[in-house]
């Protein structure tokens, strides 16, 4: 369900999170339109994982608040309106479970209480599952995965559950080349579809490809723009402490390290 026109998919308004003294987030402010990709950008500690477990409601923010397509999180996690995919997944890689099973774990809030498959779960999972090439791997165990291949896995069970707004946090971490291509590619479609996305990358070069807009963050909003906006010089120098270097391998592995 795509939120209504004139509805922001995500609304973070003035949001400040501690944890006990140690300030987190302050005054963290984002609107996100269906259709967009915004891109998250910040130090290892800026916040990044915070924001989305404060949007998921996984943490309760000091002051401020969340709406996910109009509805508080509560609200938008009941109806499938949210699909998160975090940075690493707790599982026991070496449980039996197939590739294929754990995509359908997404369609969960779409059945009943026994957790029956339908026709239109088993379309959907097969149609993430396409998506994101892991076809022929479908009835693989999950465990027997490479890296890139259990991460494009568990954005195929994002897509399955047809939330309108994804959070990605750091998919291209730990991923081949390929990979980060192929869902680069997946999530453009998305977008184009009308879905909205978030997601955190330490992929300076790729940004403008990846992204329509970027939101630099270090416990606070540095600046909310255009990629080209946020990359600009004077700008990376307030987050990372310096600028980075103009190659795009190198600007990886500086934003990766926090810039020194």
């Amino acid at each position: 369900m795509i939120p209504t026109p004139g509805t922001p998919a995500l609304l973070v308004d003035d949001v400040t999170v501690r944890y006990d003294t140690v300030l987190a987030l302050q005054n963290v402010t984002l609107k996100l339109e269906p259709g967009r990709v915004c891109g998250l950008v910040g130090t290892n500690g800026s916040g990044k994982s915070t924001l989305f477990k404060t949007i998921m409601g996984l943490v309760r923010p000091t002051s401020g608040r969340v709406t996910i397509g109009g509805a508080t999180t509560a609200v938008a996690r009941r109806r499938t309106q949210v699909a998160y995919v975090p940075q690493s997944e707790a599982v026991d890689w070496n449980f039996p479970i197939g590739v294929r099973e754990v995509v359908m774990t997404g369609r969960y809030g779409h059945q009943g209480f026994l957790r029956r498959p339908r026709p239109a779960d088993y379309e959907a999972v097969d149609a993430a599952l396409e998506r994101v090439g892991m076809t022929a791997l479908a009835g693989r165990q999950i465990g027997q995965l490479s890296g890139g291949q259990r991460k494009r896995v568990f954005v195929a069970r994002a897509i399955a559950q047809g939330s309108p707004l994804l959070l990605l946090d750091e998919p291209f971490a730990g991923v081949d080349t390929t990979t980060e291509n192929a869902l680069t590619v997946v999530i453009r479609e998305l977008a184009a579809s009308g879905h909205a996305i978030l997601v955190a990358t330490h992929d300076l070069a790729g940004l403008g490809r990846l992204c329509d807009e970027a939101l630099l963050l270090q416990r606070r909003v540095l600046v909310h723009g255009t990629p080209d906006e946020v990359l600009r010089p004077e700008n990376l120098a307030r987050a990372f402490g310096a600028p980075p270097p103009v190659d795009g391998a190198s600007t990886t592995a500086y934003a990766q390290e926090g810039g020194r």
